[in-house]
């Protein structure tokens, strides 16, 4: 087969992979579109402008040098890879001098699949290359781009789950010859009222097929990550499942479906609680069975929910906000070594953080 990378691109691409699934660590995923912050800021009276949202992410990076012992990668929006503290050091400088590596949101977002039922696709590709690089120059060192399926009335198609695979492949490719580790995000919206053996029989085909195009793409395995979802019934689902149950299914899913050459899976929250999000992980890495991968997080909402609902906007509670960063990336850091024991509790702990028809 052809050499498609150099050795050096190679070993940089495990390299960077490899610290971002540093054991105990996982990915804060802080890059909501400007869009999708109206919803975020307006839920504490804040207008959802430029500079709330930049003194917002102020309050989430420039913290205790602590929250590096359990984040090791940050993902971005592109105009917070940007922006600037107060004193005009950029956000992407300041992660990088706490040892937090910078990633990069690169998709543009969900557009409607012509031809089927409601179904998307996911938007970014023409000029991703040339994007990319200049990420790759200011900093960014792994990149994410998001796909969405939903379950039911024969959904996901066919043709909704080739053309996720083929999309994740193709970008996927293009960030690795660009120096950055993808994420792949095949993500299994939470929508509906399935139950827990359909959402585990979709996931492993989604998965499947997910990685077919990428083997096809000829990527390199050992320098991607996976950002799944969990396998968890529909939030509209009467029947009610423990821990335990989610994270069988979740890791018989895996087991069948991902190559061990592939560094870590680092799952979204998909509107779980701050609580259940980590009580959930820490089952996880808790079962019994063949785990090849580091099992860890990347988590948007399941982070920052208390933090955002600390903060609300007023600079005397900057302190208090940014302990509950900590406090939720400590738990979750726990959880990804099975050593969560719950309870960390949190402004916004238990509160249910789903969103039907979410689009960042």
């Amino acid at each position: 087969m052809a050499q498609y990378l150099s050795a050096d691109k190679e070993k940089e691409l495990v390299q960077t992979a490899n610290l971002l699934m540093a054991k105990g660590k996982g990915l804060l995923a802080a890059d909501e579109s400007t869009g999708s912050m109206t919803k975020r800021l307006q839920s504490i009276g804040l207008e959802n402008n430029e500079e709330n949202r930049r003194v917002y992410r102020q309050t989430l990076f420039t913290g205790s040098k602590d929250l590096a012992q359990h984040i090791s990668g940050v993902i971005l929006f592109h105009e917070t890879l940007y922006q600037n503290d107060d004193n005009g050091k950029p956000f992407r400088q300041i992660l990088q001098e706490k040892g937090i590596i910078p990633g990069i949101k690169v998709d543009k977002g969900l557009v409607l699949l012509a031809g089927t039922n409601g179904e998307n696709t996911t938007q970014g590709i023409d000029g991703l290359g040339e994007r990319c690089a200049q990420y790759y120059k200011d900093g960014a060192r792994f990149a994410k781009w998001r796909c969405a399926l939903k379950i039911g009335d024969g959904l996901p198609s066919e043709l909704g789950i080739r053309e996720t695979a083929n999309v994740l492949a193709r970008y996927a490719s293009i960030c690795q010859q660009n120096g950055l580790v993808p994420i792949v995000e095949p993500e299994i919206l939470p929508e509906g009222d399935h139950d827990l053996e359909t959402c585990q029989r979709v996931t492993e085909k989604v998965l499947a097929a997910t990685y077919k195009a990428l083997s096809e793409h000829h990527i390199f395995l050992e320098g991607t990550l996976l950002k799944p979802n969990m396998v968890t019934a529909g939030f509209d689902c009467k029947k009610k499942y423990t821990a335990k149950d989610i994270a069988r299914a979740t890791v018989t899913a895996l087991q069948r479906t991902v190559p061990v050459a592939v560094p870590g899976i680092c799952f979204l929250s998909g509107g779980q609680s701050e609580e259940d999000a980590s009580i959930n992980l820490n089952a996880i890495n808790q079962y019994q069975g063949k785990k090849p991968w580091a099992l860890t997080f990347s988590y948007g909402r399941a982070l920052q929910a208390s933090v955002l609902s600390t903060w609300a906007g007023k600079s005397e509670n900057v302190s208090s906000a940014q302990e509950q960063l900590i406090k939720r990336a400590q738990a979750n850091g726990a959880a990804a070594k099975g050593e969560y024991g719950g309870g960390a509790g949190g402004k916004a702990g238990d509160q249910s953080l789903f969103e039907a028809n979410r689009t960042y």
